[in-house]
């Protein structure tokens, strides 16, 4: 698939996820006048960040990781000479939970075929799953088979998953937001960001 191909398939899953009248998250989106956030980036990227939902300023623009979290997301991207234009970023969840609480189980199952098309039209070399909901899901998803472990455990380390043929690195990190909560964590993330250097 070129470039332009991929351009084009992204594009038709950003049309769908605005008319997408069923998702479980739709009407909540209407009432506020929330846009979906499908995510956004380098089309060949070599490295697809994903978190697990969109934030109030997220869904307000429609972009992802645009607000407080977002700024981190750049300091971190800064500390490994990394240009957030080169990757692609997005989340599980397409549209904002109430409240910015987590995501369900069943919303995760239905956005979550989104995510899985947008992998598969990258092709990036690597999938970083920022935060717990992410590890989960894309663990799950391409067969990372490790004993139930938490994200406090596996930060900063680098699995090997697949789907059918399709192999693909995962990088379980923390989320960005966990160093706003617990200033400590900002050292960590930092050092744990230097990971993805080899995929650079």
């Amino acid at each position: 698939m070129n470039i332009q191909q991929k351009k084009e398939k992204l594009e038709e899953i950003r049309k769908e996820l605005i008319k997408a009248k069923k998702a479980p998250l739709y009407s909540y989106r209407k009432e506020n006048n929330y846009l979906p956030v499908p995510g956004e980036g380098r089309t060949n990227a070599k490295i697809v960040m994903v978190g697990e939902a969109p934030g109030k300023n997220e869904a307000e623009t429609g972009r992802p990781f645009c607000g407080q979290t977002g700024k981190i997301l750049d300091e971190l991207f800064e500390s490994i000479n990394l240009d957030r234009e080169s990757v692609f970023v997005t989340s599980v969840v397409k549209d904002r939970p109430q409240k910015n609480r987590d995501p369900t189980k069943e919303e995760i199952a239905w956005y979550a075929p989104y995510l899985d098309r947008q992998i598969e039209i990258i092709a990036p070399k690597v999938v970083v799953a920022l935060g717990r909901f992410a590890m989960e899901y894309l663990f799950d998803r391409y067969g990372v088979d490790i004993e139930k472990k938490t994200i406090s455990e596996l930060h900063g380390s680098v699995f090997e998953g697949k789907v059918g043929a399709q192999r693909i690195k995962i990088v379980a990190l923390y989320h960005p937001s966990a160093s706003i909560y617990n200033q400590k964590l900002k050292s960590v993330i930092k050092e744990d960001f230097k990971v993805l250097k080899q995929f650079v």
